[in-house]
């Protein structure tokens, strides 16, 4: 027997450490080679460790939230016979490419061995499910969302609790109190979130902008183009980034990053849009790239594609990277207003607010019209309040009078 000892490696892109989000193993247990070790983090993305041989583990270094730097131990193992030198130290993303499908089975009929995503790991974990006894329909029997979504939704309910013997209630005073503090660890994508938040609010002099526009016209075309879209039906997103590219044609000062580093502002020609998504994990932009370029229905289904990937941990870092301006939408939790925390270092960013009926004044007329308000927040310091309210104004613009969206004027 001799033992093995691993150490953190270079996860590439200039990363010196990385904070440890989740062990998937404990000393004494054993592992094959290339299966999941630890889950990490970078400043970059969420990486998934592999164990590089096969053995049991003697010792791990470290906790959930506690960086590691490269180079240094990560896990010791016991392995059944002596290693020379290194054994080549591999990484595996989260968003790696997908490999051959083989036929799905049962995992515990693979071995100790299971294939799956960090986020469903959690999941399974809080759900109480051994993750070994789900049949995975991905490559190689890796489990899915969908295979743990079936599951759980399958699974038999807790047998009822029996009537004969009545339930016996213990005096006040007897009972344990209740618990009223949880601890929660911020850690891994969560502190990452945090992070970059705070550091935008701190540094960058907000200008918010709120203004409602008449969206009424908007819906009559929207609900035409989608009779009988099914699945494919259009929201509103596709067509605000449209109204979008159009406006900032005519504010590049508003599509544009500020490189702190050499004191520049970076106009950028393309609009790369970045969407924010909500998933499993907490808050991911991924960016619909070229906006500019791309009819309608090729950036609703874009935007499709781009969240899914997102909440199923499947984008690409390139995907995760690169916005110029950032568009936020709570969809049917949208509210009346927002102060969107511009995404770093962009300069702008648009909220999307819920959009009702209800009774306006028009023409000195009171009328029904379908209401939606626009939320936006502009870096002060790079681009003036009248510039940026006469940007949104611009959007407006086309948003109410929809042929203007698709028109070359």
């Amino acid at each position: 027997m001799s033992q093995y000892v691993f150490k953190l490696p270079d996860l590439g892109e200039g990363t010196v450490d990385a904070e440890i989000v989740a062990w998937h193993v404990r000393p004494g247990d054993e592992v094959a080679e290339d299966s999941a070790l630890v889950e990490v983090m970078t400043e970059k993305a969420s990486v998934e460790v592999p164990a590089p041989v096969s053995g049991r583990i003697v010792s791990v270094s470290g906790g959930p939230g506690d960086r590691v730097a490269v180079g240094a131990e990560l896990a010791v193992f016991e392995t059944g016979a002596a290693h020379r030198g290194e054994a080549p130290h591999t990484t595996k993303a989260v968003e790696s490419a997908a490999a051959p499908r083989a036929a799905p089975g049962p995992a515990s009929a693979r071995g100790a061995r299971v294939l799956t995503s960090p986020a469903i790991r959690r999941r399974a974990r809080e759900a109480g499910i051994d993750l070994a006894s789900i049949a995975g329909s991905g490559p190689n029997g890796r489990i899915t969302r969908d295979d743990l979504t079936g599951h759980l939704e399958h699974r038999p309910a807790a047998p009822a609790a029996r009537a004969a013997a009545p339930a016996v209630v213990e005096p006040a005073a007897a009972r344990a109190p209740a618990e009223t503090v949880q601890e929660v660890k911020i850690i891994g994508l969560r502190r990452l979130i945090a992070e970059r938040m705070s550091e935008a609010k701190r540094t960058i002099p907000h200008f918010s902008y709120v203004e409602e526009v008449d969206v009424t016209e908007l819906e009559a075309l929207r609900a035409h183009l989608n009779a009988g879209a099914g699945a494919a039906a259009l929201t509103y997103l596709p067509f605000l980034i449209v109204a979008l590219t159009r406006t900032l044609a005519q504010f590049p000062q508003c599509n544009a990053t500020y490189d702190a580093a050499r004191g520049v502002v970076l106009r950028h020609r393309a609009v790369h849009v970045g969407i924010a998504t909500q998933t499993p994990d907490g808050l991911k932009v991924p960016v619909l790239r070229d906006a500019q370029s791309k009819p309608l229905k090729s950036i609703a289904a874009e935007l499709r594609r781009l969240s899914e990937a997102a909440r199923t941990n499947k984008a690409s870092k390139a995907e995760l990277s690169g916005s110029t301006i950032t568009v936020t939408s709570l969809g049917k939790l949208g509210g009346i207003a927002s102060t969107p925390i511009i995404n770093a270092p962009e300069l702008a960013i648009i909220g999307v607010n819920r959009a009702l009926e209800r009774a306006v004044v028009v023409g000195g007329a009171i009328t029904v019209r379908r209401m939606m308000n626009l939320s936006s927040s502009f870096d002060h310091r790079f681009v003036d309040g009248h510039d940026a309210a006469a940007m949104i104004q611009g959007l407006k613009e086309r948003l109410e009078h929809p042929a203007l969206i698709f028109a070359d004027l």
